[in-house]
């Protein structure tokens, strides 16, 4: 026999819900995106957003780990499967040029531009240490592609993904301005063009 589920069902579907939110901090960042605004893109009420996802910086944790693993995962996924470190900055710089530039949903990145004018401490530190991590990643690549013999002796990491970092945030930015994915996939290339050449 079928127990009673207890409780109200929620009358919402959470991953819609989630994406919604997804794009309402996408295009205004996190500090100009009001409980209000997030109530109305996702549909439902004030009590609902907090019963599911807690409070708006709860919630906006939510959605950049869900970020980090849809929109957002073509830089991991270059670093995942190409051999080396100058390849895989080539691919997540071409492919940042397609997906910040494509329609669908706001221009750049979220991880980027929700960070402008944020003047909340602790998401201000949680954007900047996630930012952080992925130079880490892209230095430590690097570093062990020059240890291989991949790239130069004199390669210097830490400059080199550095301006990896640079280029991909500059870029976000232009195609928050109005950048074309033409254009940026000029820039990924003449970025590339930076690089010491892999050693004989």
């Amino acid at each position: 026999m079928a127990t009673k589920q207890r409780g109200r069902p929620r009358s919402f579907d959470r991953p819609t819900a989630l994406e919604q939110a997804t794009m309402a901090f996408w295009e205004h960042g996190y500090e100009t995106t009001s409980v209000s605004d997030l109530t109305r893109v996702m549909g439902i009420s004030a009590p609902s957003l907090y019963a599911a996802f807690g409070d708006k910086r709860t919630l906006f944790e939510e959605v950049v780990a869900a970020y980090a693993l849809s929109h957002g995962a073509f830089g991991t996924r270059a670093f995942e499967e190409e051999p080396t470190a100058r390849a895989g900055v080539a691919r997540m710089l071409r492919e940042a040029a397609v997906a910040y530039t494509e329609a669908g949903h706001p221009p750049g990145c979220l991880v980027i531009s929700a960070a402008v004018n944020c003047s909340t401490p602790e998401v201000e530190e949680a954007l900047r240490d996630r930012r952080n991590a992925n130079l880490a990643a892209i230095e430590e690549r690097i570093r062990r592609d020059v240890e291989a013999g991949a790239l130069p002796a004199a390669t210097a990491p830490r400059t080199l993904a550095r301006l990896s970092g640079a280029v991909l945030q500059g870029m976000s930015q232009q195609a928050r301005d109005g950048a074309t994915e033409e254009e940026l996939t000029a820039v990924a290339e003449a970025a590339m063009l930076a690089w010491p050449h892999p050693s004989p």
